[in-house]
């Protein structure tokens, strides 16, 4: 952790640009010639307008009705809606804010950035007419401050370098749709002590831009108030408190904080050097993102939101998968402590999701999530299929459970995972059904965005459903257990009388299918099919009986090709790959990923940024003269801000990319822990250190020449570790004391106390 990481100049366009981030707040540093560009926005700066909250009427029995009669007309009405009033947005959104720009001298220019991720610091340098000029920017990790600071270059008469600064507001961009949507224009201020910006909102509190400019530093904060004039005096005073300390303390907790991040996180030693530094870098923009100190909930964007669109798919909360893979690095990443703002934040949602339930299934002890939804937990609606995807719910219990897994912290458990994993169960109960044979069946279920929110994009007993019940009806019966309560017999019921997939084909032939009927038709971003082998880890892959209907299933994924794949899936099928021993595979979609759905400044991208591997997002393959000279000039779709296709940043594939790195080196799968499963054999030598897995254990090992030389265990709680055997005999296993003993098995267990710490090694 002690390199500097480079960026080079020009970096043309917002999401190029190099982040520093504290949960709250968001900064995007790019810009080209002597132009140096800040955009800056919070997490938080929401329009709560629109929104189709469940209303009397969307009940699973009606949905059912309007979908066996083919209603098409009345399911849309359902989740669609009428048509706001005038003035009104449909849904909720987050907002654009804008930049500033600083105006550096004419012989200067951009060369470089450095990205100094031990400490959260970024430096710019400018070089030009004999001059050089060092820029540096210091970001609070407690409140929405940033700190610029200028050194060397050319000096004005009075011994300080000139800062000339240029307000660039979201307005430029988007203020014809937001005056349709009765917004008003930002009120612009400039005075000694303070300038900037306040925008105001139709329903929320305003929010002020305001910065302080210094001789050759520049503190610039964002801040709510009650309106204009308190929001302005909210940041005067927050960069008063911030000045008065100076830039030295503001530098020494900043780096205090980002010594304790690192201190926590995994080491990982790996000989590529891509995934190296997407590994580092992910888990940098993980703190940034998730901060647990005073940070907001991890959407889409999170704070890093543009200034010349409104945010893509509202910058919202999707709990159909993105959200969790916002959140993934938390666990193997030992950080759980950065879940801790989004559980609060469903804590509070808790009278929203049990009044969901309600209408949904008629109870009053569900809770029901849909899958895109704004702070507030307002459903966003027009999606009907989303809106009634319950495994939202069961995946979020997950997310929870497996909290409780990492940290075994029984009072989570029992205070909030274990209440919330009942009130999911209750719901998928009520919409289940005996099949006629003893069993359980899912007569109307869906499989994320597979074909969309078309009349037929549902079917019985679809297999994302069915992984979801399955791990959390497991999941309820292990919990009960440990809590001393007794375990619904229904669960149990469930879990033995519901078909674990989904299959399709002949006896003999069979393979996975999204739903009864219906094989994987085509090339998915969601290969939401195969959540029973990840994420939910319900099918065994080890089971005979099994193996075949896996190969079927995952030929028929491969032959579909990736032709229709997202920035975000990708990490994913590498993760399914790890899970399946076939490194190689694992390490390559990485780096497709990297190469693909990645610009020049390493903004994780939703879209392709060049044609030819995917047509999701992707621009035009066939191009007239002109565009072929600007290709051979490097400039389409990236040396012009005004790019041809408006890029489309979401966090979700890089944090997926960072996580799926981590379980190269380790990962858990039925119970068992597995080592090196996705590091290919040409890594001569790779190895962790610390990596936090079930059981509360803090998990090293070393692999040299493909023999993996040992493994070190630290357990925090106590328990039994279970590992896959590395080894084609018996290991050693040496105690605290020297104390030695012999193990053999294809699982080696290993019982330990809390505290203790044991090495592994081959006998």
């Amino acid at each position: 952790m002690n390199q500097l990481d480079a960026w080079h100049f020009p970096l043309p366009r917002t999401h190029t640009g190099m982040l520093l981030g504290n949960g709250k707040m968001g900064v995007m540093i790019w810009g080209e010639g002597n132009v140096l560009r800040v955009t800056v926005n919070r997490a938080d700066f929401w329009d709560h307008r629109g929104g189709l909250p469940w209303s009397e009427g969307m009940s699973y029995v009606r949905i059912r009705q309007l979908l066996e009669a083919g209603d098409e007309v009345g399911l849309r009405h359902l989740f669609e809606g009428d048509e706001p009033p005038p003035g009104q947005p449909r849904r909720p959104s987050l907002l654009p804010l804008g930049r500033i720009e600083l105006l550096l001298d004419r012989h200067l220019s951009l060369t470089t950035g450095e990205l100094d991720m031990r400490r959260g610091r970024v430096h710019v340098h400018a070089e030009g007419n004999g001059q050089k000029l060092d820029i540096v920017f210091d970001l609070a990790m407690g409140d929405p401050l940033l700190h610029i600071s200028v050194l060397g270059g050319l000096q004005s008469s009075a011994g300080a370098l000139p800062l000339l600064v240029r307000r660039v507001t979201a307005w430029e961009y988007v203020g014809e749709y937001l005056r349709q949507i009765s917004f008003v224009e930002p009120q612009l201020f400039d005075g000694q002590d303070l300038s900037g910006w306040v925008q105001t909102r139709p329903a929320d509190p305003p929010l002020c831009l305001g910065y302080r400019i210094r001789e050759n530093e520049l503190w610039l904060g964002l801040e709510y108030g009650t309106d204009v004039t308190t929001a302005r005096a909210a940041v005067g005073k927050l960069i008063d408190r911030y000045a008065a300390q100076g830039i030295e303390k503001l530098r020494y907790d900043t780096e205090n904080w980002w010594m304790r991040y690192w201190q926590a996180v995994p080491r990982l030693d790996i000989p590529n050097k891509r995934l190296d530094f997407l590994y580092r870098y992910g888990m940098f923009k993980f703190a940034g993102l998730t901060n647990p100190d005073g940070g907001i909930p991890a959407g889409l964007q999170g704070g890093w939101i543009e200034e010349y669109q409104m945010p893509p798919w509202s910058g919202d909360y999707h709990f159909n998968i993105n959200v969790q893979m916002c959140y993934w690095p938390a666990y193997h990443g030992n950080r759980l402590d950065h879940l801790k703002p989004l559980f609060d934040m469903l804590d509070n949602w808790m009278p929203l999701l049990r009044q969901n339930a309600r209408i949904f299934v008629g109870i009053d002890d569900g809770l029901m999530l849909p899958h895109a939804v704004d702070d507030r937990g307002t459903c966003m609606g027009g999606f009907w299929t989303g809106a009634v995807d319950h495994g939202c719910t069961a995946w979020v219990a997950q997310m929870m459970y497996d909290y409780y897994r990492y940290s075994m912290d029984i009072d989570f458990l029992r205070r909030m995972a274990y209440p919330f994993m009942v009130g999911a169960m209750r719901v998928y109960e009520e919409m289940l059904e005996r099949d006629g044979n003893g069993g359980w069946a899912l007569p109307v279920s869906v499989s994320p965005e597979y074909r969309g929110a078309a009349l037929n994009a549902w079917g019985r007993n679809a297999s994302f459903q069915l992984a979801a019940i399955h791990r959390l009806s497991e999941n309820l019966i292990e919990a009960a257990r440990i809590l001393g309560e007794s375990p619904d017999p229904l669960w149990a019921d469930i879990h033995a009388g519901l078909p674990p997939a989904s299959l399709y084909g002949p006896p003999g032939y069979e393979q996975i299918a999204l739903w009864d009927g219906t094989p994987l038709e085509e090339s998915h971003r969601h290969h939401s099919h195969l959540a029973g082998i990840c994420p939910f880890d319900t099918l065994d892959l080890d089971d005979p009986a099994w193996q075949p209907i896996y190969e079927r299933s995952l030929r028929t994924w491969i032959q579909k090709g990736m032709g229709m794949w997202s920035g975000w899936c990708v990490p994913w099928a590498s993760m399914i790959h790890t899970r399946l021993h076939n490194p190689d595979m694992a390490e390559l979609l990485l780096e497709i990923w990297d190469r693909v759905f990645t610009n020049e400044g390493h903004g994780t991208l939703h879209d392709c940024v060049f044609p030819g591997f995917t047509l999701i997002g992707a621009p035009p393959i066939v191009k007239s003269g002109m565009e072929r000279r600007s290709v051979a000039q490097g400039a389409l779709n990236k040396m012009t801000f005004e790019a041809p296709i408006p890029e489309r940043m979401q966090m979700d594939a890089g944090m997926s990319a960072t996580v799926a790195i981590v379980e190269m080196m380790l990962h858990v799968r039925r119970g068992v822990h597995h080592l090196f499963a996705g590091a290919p054999s040409h890594w001569k030598k790779v190895s962790f250190d610390g990596i936090l897995t079930e059981g509360a254990f803090l998990v090293s090992a070393e692999r040299v020449n493909n023999l993996v030389t040992q493994v070190r265990i630290h357990s925090q709680a106590g328990g039994t570790f279970r590992l896959e055997n590395p080894w084609p005999g018996a290991a050693t296993v040496i105690g605290e004391t020297g104390a030695k003993k012999t193990i053999i098995g294809q699982i080696l267990e290993i019982k330990m106390q809390a505290g203790e710490c044991v090495v592994l090694t081959m006998s």
